[in-house]
């Protein structure tokens, strides 16, 4: 990364806050200014909600379940939207975002590892992947200074820029790839083909989509393996400059 685009992205970052006064300032809070409040923050509750329901159905009510869990997923473009257009984008709000993403999906998988035994560690796997690779992703932005985990620029990686800086290609992949999840867990719910000539005669409909959905689900864990290694490396980098300063300051 140039230094100039180090400054681009350092130069609109918040001041450090003392945590135990933002903890004030959070409990002071009135009506009229309330972030837990803001409209999209709001609409994140309810995604925590409608994928407590889907996981009440998971084991018995698959129709319950697919609907709760797909509106929950669907809200997710809903909020940043909302966000953006009352001017109520807040810290607080982007990781709640990204919180209630990372659980409602492992919570998912750990159904499907339990569906699915001979593959669970595989399911496992991605667990493990999707919250290392957000958790270093994330930390790696606050470090650097960045004011959005989403702000990534193409000198450091151009995958993980254009996954992050279109909107709708972030949109259409992340659905891909929670479709892809639902029907692995429909395949175990719907045993009735679906008739199609030729080959595929003998598939259902989430085995269709599954099929159709899965250069989408791979896609989407390259990014997460490119988003892994990155941040690592930022993170290095930054060590690296730390201990050269120190040495200096000896």
């Amino acid at each position: 990364m140039t230094k100039s685009s180090s400054q681009k992205r350092r130069g609109k970052s918040m001041k450090v806050v003392d945590a135990k006064v933002a903890v004030d300032l959070a409990t002071a809070q009135t009506y009229s200014e309330n972030v837990f409040l803001f409209v999209p923050n709001l609409i994140g509750y309810s995604r925590i909600i409608l994928a407590g329901l889907s996981l009440h159905f998971m084991s018995y009510h698959p129709k319950y379940c697919t609907l709760a869990y797909v509106v929950s997923c669907l809200l997710d473009a809903v909020d940043g939207q909302a966000a953006r257009a009352l001017n109520q984008t807040s810290k607080f709000g982007a990781v709640l975002d990204m919180v209630t993403d990372r659980c409602t999906t492992s919570c998912l998988l750990c159904y499907l590892a339990s569906a699915y035994p001979d593959v669970a560690i595989l399911f496992q796997f991605l667990i493990a992947l999707d919250f290392s690779s957000h958790y270093m992703h994330m930390y790696s932005s606050l470090v650097t200074g960045a004011r959005s985990h989403k702000l990534v620029t193409s000198d450091v990686s151009r995958i993980l820029w254009r996954y992050y800086n279109d909107s709708r290609m972030l949109f259409f992949v992340c659905a891909g790839n929670e479709l892809f999840y639902v029907s692995l867990y429909l395949m175990k719910w719907i045993p009735t083909p679906i008739g199609l000539p030729g080959g595929l005669s003998g598939l259902t409909y989430a085995q269709l989509v599954a099929m159709v959905s899965s250069p989408i689900w791979l896609y989407k864990n390259i990014v997460n393996v490119v988003q892994l290694w990155k941040a690592s490396k930022v993170l290095v980098g930054v060590d690296l400059v730390e201990r050269a300063n120190a040495r200096i300051a000896q």
